[in-house]
């Protein structure tokens, strides 16, 4: 018969209480009743609702998108799939509640290259580590950005903006919502020889407000955005940054055939979830991610808004963001808009 003392913080009260010790077979049995536990778990999960963070506010391309999948995985799955919105701080609060989450995969996030790999360039020190924090599900969507103007600046193509902007260096300003805005406003400035003024803001449904309120002359933002703000006529889009015309925008030519055969500049949006979910929940995730995105659907949606339906495993997707972490390392370099 085994006893132990239980003592309260600031009492001198003690007792003893007898525990008979298990039997032997119970005691060679308990660690393999153990193991089975977090297998059985991967086996039924999901089995309680999942939170999906998004590190934007609503009405954004991401969160459209992570509302999207997550309407229809729900149903799949018959557990609610529930879109948490964390915007801010460029997206650094997202990434902190993520990668500080219980690793079981009832937490995942419905992210963008803002927070994997243009946070990493712009910014020396990071709340969070893109790498060791985060376990890579899969890749969804590719989108080029859209470059587009208020209705009050008299220009209509990409080379009549830079000739404008030519005429009054310093006068004009560029917007930013994101990591990714504020990338393609400062490499389109850079490339283009501008002398312009970068106003940022909260969030991309705000620098659009910006613009069409005339605050601003440029955003560059991405498609699902860009798309819809230029068919209802609020803005005009005057360029895409694409090798290709989006097909929902066909008027519109790309930056390479307005005569900046360089500027090339996408945004991405993807899944992950904290490092440390069992490998197996992680394949249930990609193998539904990947399923719900090759949904027609699903797809004629992401095509609707301008963006790439575009999947992978999750190795494939970490190689994807180690290559654009150095595309966005050269970014910051040549745009010099790298912060503390």
């Amino acid at each position: 018969m085994a006893s132990r003392k239980l003592s309260g913080p600031g009492s001198r009260l003690e007792e003893t209480v007898s525990v008979p010790p298990l039997p032997r077979r119970a005691a060679l049995a308990l660690p393999a009743l153990l193991a089975l536990r977090p297998a059985r778990a991967q086996e039924s999960y999901p089995s309680a609702p999942i939170r999906m963070v998004v590190p934007f506010p609503a009405g954004g391309t991401t969160d459209q998108r992570a509302r999207l999948f997550a309407e229809r995985i729900s149903v799949d799955w018959r557990q609610p799939v529930v879109v948490d919105n964390r915007g801010g701080a460029n997206g650094f609060i997202a990434a902190e509640i993520v990668a500080r989450a219980r690793p079981d995969g009832y937490t995942i996030m419905f992210g963008s290259n803002t927070l994997f790999t243009s946070n990493p360039a712009m910014f020396r020190r990071l709340p969070y580590d893109p790498v060791r924090d985060f376990e890579p599900v899969t890749l969804l969507g590719v989108s080029p950005m859209t470059v587009l103007v208020n209705n009050r600046t008299p220009v209509r193509t990409l080379q009549e903006f830079i000739a404008y902007a030519r005429e009054r260096p310093g006068r004009l300003n560029f917007a930013s919502g994101s990591g990714s805005s504020r990338g393609g406003g400062e490499l389109f400035k850079t490339m283009a020889g501008l002398d312009m003024v970068h106003v940022g803001y909260q969030s991309t449904p705000a620098a659009l407000l910006g613009l069409m309120a005339g605050d601003v002359h440029l955003f560059i933002v991405d498609g699902g955005i860009g798309v819809t703000a230029t068919k209802e006529g609020q803005v005009r889009c005057i360029a895409t940054t694409g090798t290709e015309r989006v097909a929902v925008l066909p008027d519109v030519p790309t930056a390479i055939e307005s005569g900046m055969p360089e500027f090339e500049f996408t945004s991405w949006t993807a899944v992950v979830t904290p490092r440390g979910v069992p490998p197996a929940i992680v394949a249930r995730l990609n193998a539904k991610f990947v399923e719900t995105g090759r949904r027609q659907d699903v797809t004629d949606k992401m095509r609707g808004d301008g963006s790439n339906p575009v999947f992978s495993t999750p190795q494939a997707f970490a190689r994807f963001m180690e290559e654009d972490a150095a595309r966005w390392r050269r970014i910051v370099e040549v745009s010099g808009m790298g912060e503390g």
